[in-house]
């Protein structure tokens, strides 16, 4: 293997330089916001605030950990307020798989409710992943398929439920089309044929972005995650139904009233709290701005790209899958970052591997193989579509001829 030494020169500096200078001024146009958001400076000032003032644990019985508890507290009614639950609902965990995997364990296993779970075929892997270990435990799994936009039928799960089984987990939105599946459908009709059994709902991907109901819907636990609505990293909530008791994953010092122990994450949570307060505040205004440049990008491709084929309905705005068949996608992504420019080829967590949902939809290879996934957020703006599907016409150019 041959290795470049490249050697800069004395005279060459002065223009490197500015070259460099040139790239700082070039704007970030960061399209991938179902993978992770940018922390919201109000979060971020408040976390830095509880990490530095107000570092109390909130198990001390001191001024400082009582000052820690109450902030905890109001974080908890914060979240609870966007989930529409009581604060005693909400247990706090480090993320959203945390909170799916308590749901799903929890729930099953509990002893003599049976040994049957529903689920579908398009979930995040924290929900398949899960599952799957079941199974290799004797539970048997039914996984619901998708039709070719992605969405799953009623009478599918309907046909599916059984007198054994226990649990139903799906999401409420998909991390990678956008289509929304019909929960409150879902949880009227287990509940009906199967009351024994419980009902889990991925919400990660709608939180915030569509109104969270889980009394209409019937659900026993929601998992959200803090990063994709900007908080940090590493915060998760897990809302339980009143009433509902399952088995922690962990024991330990009884934090979390026994669902989570170990020293809660307070700047974690607190900027958590925030971002749902600032989030559930802005809703309305958030959902019609991202509709809004999801308009303006279906009528580039259109326009540009009018043999482009999109995958799945995106029922959300915020999340835009689309093919561009003879672009193989981990090629046309290296174009775009050459512009500035962020999007995904599908779940962040699949680390590039081919995509299970669109497979679920029995695409063709070529189809899933050219795939990009555009995913706004409420930052984001007419400039950023712009300069994507400028992008996108270069590199699709390029490629095609090539």
């Amino acid at each position: 293997m041959w290795v470049r030494f490249f050697v800069v020169h004395f005279s060459d500096r002065e223009a490197g330089s500015q070259n460099m200078k040139k790239e700082h001024k070039k704007r970030m146009h960061y399209l991938d916001h179902a993978a992770t958001t940018a922390v919201l400076p109000e979060a971020a000032a408040i976390a830095c605030r509880v990490m530095t003032e107000q570092f109390g644990n909130p198990s001390s019985v001191h001024r400082m950990g009582i000052e820690a508890s109450g902030m905890l507290e109001t974080a908890r009614k914060q979240v609870a307020a966007i989930l529409s639950a009581a604060p005693s609902e909400v247990t706090f965990t480090s993320c959203g798989t945390e909170a799916t995997a308590t749901a799903i364990y929890g729930a099953c296993r509990r002893k003599g409710r049976g040994k049957h779970i529903i689920t579908t075929a398009i979930e995040h892997s924290a929900t398949l992943n899960t599952v799957r270990q079941l199974e290799q435990e004797g539970f048997e799994v039914t996984y619901l398929q998708p039709d070719a936009d992605g969405h799953i039928a009623v009478s599918d799960l309907r046909d599916a439920i059984r007198p054994d089984t226990v649990l139903l987990t799906c999401m409420l939105a998909n991390n990678e089309v956008g289509t929304i599946l019909p929960v409150k459908e879902f949880g009227k009709i287990l509940k009906k044929k199967a009351p024994q059994a419980l009902f889990h709902i991925d919400a990660v991907q709608g939180l915030a972005r569509i109104p969270i109901k889980p009394k209409l819907w019937n659900a026993d636990f929601i998992s959200v995650s803090g990063h994709k609505i900007g908080a940090p990293k590493g915060i998760g909530a897990l809302y339980i139904r009143k009433g509902v008791r399952i088995a922690p994953l962990m024991v330990g010092g009884g934090q979390e009233r026994g669902m989570r122990p170990g020293t809660e994450a307070t700047p974690n949570i607190a900027a958590f709290g925030e971002a749902c307060r600032i989030r559930q505040e802005q809703l309305e205004d958030n959902y019609a701005k991202v509709e809004a440049l999801c308009a303006q990008l279906e009528a580039g491709i259109a326009q540009r790209f009018p043999w482009a084929v999109y995958n799945g309905k995106h029922d959300m705005p915020h999340v835009v899958n689309v093919s561009f068949p003879g672009c193989k996608s981990e090629v046309l992504l290296r174009v775009l970052e050459m512009h500035e420019v962020y999007v995904s080829s599908g779940s962040a967590c699949a680390k590039g591997k081919a995509s299970h949902v669109l497979a679920a939809m029995q695409l063709g290879h070529e189809r899933i193989d050219s795939a990009l996934r555009i995913s706004f957020a409420p930052s984001n703006t007419p400039e950023d579509v712009e300069v994507l599907l400028d992008a996108l016409e270069e590199g699709t150019k390029r490629l095609r001829r090539e």
